[in-house]
This record gives structure tokens, sequence and C-alpha cells, in this order.
């Protein structure tokens, strides 16, 4: 038997870090949302009780550091599952991108194996164990638009953004999430205003949506990567309405309303950076069919 789920990225339209906890991690207010650029899970029963994981991209681990491998082996030590599966990830999404590739893939590998496995779990339930394997595992189990708080495991459902273009640029660089935390400093830093994004996506308001994009994490990845402000600033000349970094980096993404425009922003991208796309946001949430 056979699954295939889809695993779709996400972006940060807003993203800031309030303080740094007890237990190491820092205590986040995000606004995330998924888009239309997603890896392809596909999932095998295997009567032999091991997990495999196949992928034909060379920076996906197939071994006990992926996040799906991790995803299956909690749900076999959790509900003692004597089956196997075989995880064959078909990679879209950039890898090290800020982009919550490897999340997703969990969170995919989650819900999908509670089908194959028949676990009969709801999506709380999965969300709750996600949270266990990363930070963003959460998000992803759910998908649509939510305001993410704790240390991202704490979502709230928000309606979908205002219908328009994401044009998404990755240089050719990994950033280290854990790196870009470790030089964060927030004193003197500018916090995006994070109620206001969620009244303007209440609202449905695109413009105050544009006004109100911010990420604590930028000016860090900026100074360590200069490349990430030429894109940056690429994109503006070029005419996003609105130009933020996703997450901790590298990938910048730009938002537009028009086609025209769209169709100019990634032309022009597409001589300047390695990986270029232009998606819409998702804004729904996955069911469990």
């Amino acid at each position: 038997m056979k699954l295939l789920v889809k695993a779709p990225a996400k972006i940060n339209l807003a993203l800031d870090v309030l303080h740094k906890r007890p237990d190491g991690y820092h205590e986040v207010e995000m606004i995330m949302t998924t888009i239309d650029l997603a890896d392809r899970v596909e999932l095998t029963l295997l009567e032999q009780d091991k997990i495999h994981i196949l992928s034909h991209n060379r920076y996906v681990p197939d071994d006990q550091r992926n996040l799906a491998y991790q995803a299956a082996q909690l749900l076999k030590d959790r509900f003692e599952v004597k089956k196997g599966v075989l995880i064959s990830i078909e990679k879209t999404i950039p890898v090290a991108a800020g982009l919550a590739g490897g999340s997703s893939d969990a969170a995919a590998t989650l819900r999908g194996l509670n089908k194959l496995w028949d676990l009969g779990l709801s999506l709380d339930e999965l969300a709750k164990l996600g949270s266990e394997i990363g930070s963003d595992v959460s998000f992803c189990v759910y998908g649509g638009t939510a305001l993410a708080t704790g240390r991202g495991e704490m979502i709230t459902e928000l309606p979908p953004p205002p219908t328009c273009w994401v044009i998404l640029a990755k240089p050719f660089i990994g950033v280290s999430t854990a790196e870009v935390y470790r030089r964060l400093d927030l004193k003197g830093t500018k916090h995006p205003d994070i109620f206001g994004m969620v009244q303007a996506i209440k609202e449905h308001d695109y413009p105050r949506v544009c006004e109100n994009v911010g990420n604590v994490l930028e000016d860090v990845t900026l100074n360590l990567h200069p490349e990430v402000a030429q894109i940056k600033d690429q994109m503006k000349r070029f005419g996003a309405d609105a130009v933020l970094m996703s997450g901790s980096g590298p990938t910048v993404f730009g938002i537009v309303q028009h086609d025209s425009r769209m169709h100019r922003i990634y032309n022009g991208l597409r001589g300047f950076c390695d990986q270029v796309f232009a998606v819409r946001m998702l804004g729904e949430r996955h069911t469990l069919d």
C-alpha cells in the first residue's frame, strides 16, 4: 500500500523574538502561511519493522537526522507499531532555506502514517506530537495561516491572507538557524507589529499586510550574508509591494497582486539568483481525509 502526501513550504509574514527562555529556546510570535511550493512525500507500507528514507537530493539525510524519519520513529515508539515504512522524499523546497522544508516533510509523514498505520489521531494530536520533533512541525501539520507562539508550537488559526503572488529567491548558501539565534541581540531591535498583521489578515487588507511584514532575524542574516540584502534590494527595485526574508533565511520573498509585476520580478531575479519561484499562498488548513 502506498500513499502520496504533499508537504508545502511556509513563509513568515511576521517573525518576532521576545526573549530567551530558561529551557534554551526563544519565545517567539510568528505569523506563518503555507505556499504552493511543495515536496512530495510517498509512503510505502513495509511488513518488516524498519524505517527507510529514499531521496535523490544529496543534502537530505537518509538516517535519524532526517525529521521525517524522526516522525515515523516517534509514531512507532508511541503507538507500538510493528510495521515499517519506506519514505520517499522528492524535494522541490530548497534545503536550509527558511521555508520549513524538513519540518513540512515530517508533518506530511505524521499525517500520512496516521492513515497508513490506521492510528486514528486528530490533527491536534498529530500537531502535539510534531512539537516533539521541531518548532515548525506543529504549524506544518495544520498548514493554512496561523499565529505561532511559545517556541512556535502553540498555534492559533487565522483566515487566509489576501490573494497575491509570492516570488521567492534563494541564493546558493545555507543558513544555520542556531547560529542566527546565537547572534541575535534583542537590545534596540525593532519589533514587527504582530497584532497589526493579525488584524490586517482578518480584515483582508492587502496594503496593511504589506505595511506590517517584519522579521527580527533579518538583520543578523543580512550581516552574515550580504547577498541576501542584494536580493532584497533587487526585489524592491523590480516593484514588489513588500519584501522580507523568511525565517532565519536566506530565502527572500516579495509579494505582489498584479500578474505583470510578478513576471517582471520573476524574470529579473532569474538572471541574478539560483532558485526563483512564483507561487500562491494556500490559505486553507490541511484536512485528514
